[in-house]
């Protein structure tokens, strides 16, 4: 499917509707046309995997367009130039978390979590919690000792008021805390470590991760492991 044929139908499947809809959940409705995740990952089965596409949609603005971006593009010819591109065009928290399955499986995701935790944009900082809460989730290849310097991101930036890192800091915690039995008593220690912290942000990721992991539902799943 070329670049245009692909913008047309992004056009036709708009629903403007959904655009309001999407604005009340916190998504920004610049260059958004409505369209469904479903839809889009319908559409990226279509077309299957195709890098330079990708990289045409990206830059084409719309919301949309970057979405499917990420899910037709080639984790393998993703550089470190191009995650450093589209990471200045972050503008919504939705593309964050759905790019962030893209990059996660790219050689850079360590180093990316890396620099991009210690940046002060909203949504650069949220990728960063959002990678991590992606690999502790597929990653099977981590070692339980991996997640430390996870855990020490997190307590770092659990001080952040801001909505859209807060969020992600307590999504990554509640992550790493589901994995196993050990990173879920880990998980539960650090979740208290930050519970002393004097910030009204620290003390809601970590209320809200404990009511998660020390709940028995949690704590009979990671038994099983």
């Amino acid at each position: 499917m070329r670049y245009d044929e692909v913008i047309a139908r992004l056009k036709a499947e708009a629903n403007p509707a959904n655009v309001a809809g999407m604005a009340r959940f916190g998504i920004s409705a610049a260059n958004t046309l409505g369209i469904s995740i479903y839809t889009l990952r319908k559409i990226a089965k279509e077309i299957k995997k195709d890098h330079q596409l990708a990289l045409r949609l990206w830059d084409s603005g719309f919301h949309e367009a970057r979405i499917l971006a990420s899910f037709i593009d080639e984790p393998d010819k993703v550089t470190r130039a191009q995650l450093e591109r589209w990471v200045k065009d972050f503008d919504s928290w939705d593309v964050v978390d759905q790019v962030s399955e893209l990059i996660s499986r790219t050689p850079y995701v360590l180093e990316k979590i890396r620099e991009w935790s210690s940046r002060e944009t909203e949504f650069v900082k949220r990728a960063a919690f959002s990678l991590i809460a992606e690999i502790t989730w597929y990653d099977k290849k981590l070692a339980d000792q991996d997640f430390e310097p996870f855990f020490q991101l997190i307590k770092k930036s659990a001080t952040d008021e801001r909505n859209y890192v807060k969020k992600a800091v307590n999504w990554a915690l509640r992550n790493i805390g589901k994995r196993n039995w050990f990173l879920n008593q880990r998980a539960i220690e650090v979740a208290r470590e930050i519970q002393k912290i004097d910030s009204k942000a620290a003390r809601w990721i970590a209320a809200d991760a404990l009511r998660e992991l020390a709940s028995a539902a949690v704590q009979k799943r990671v038994a099983e492991k």
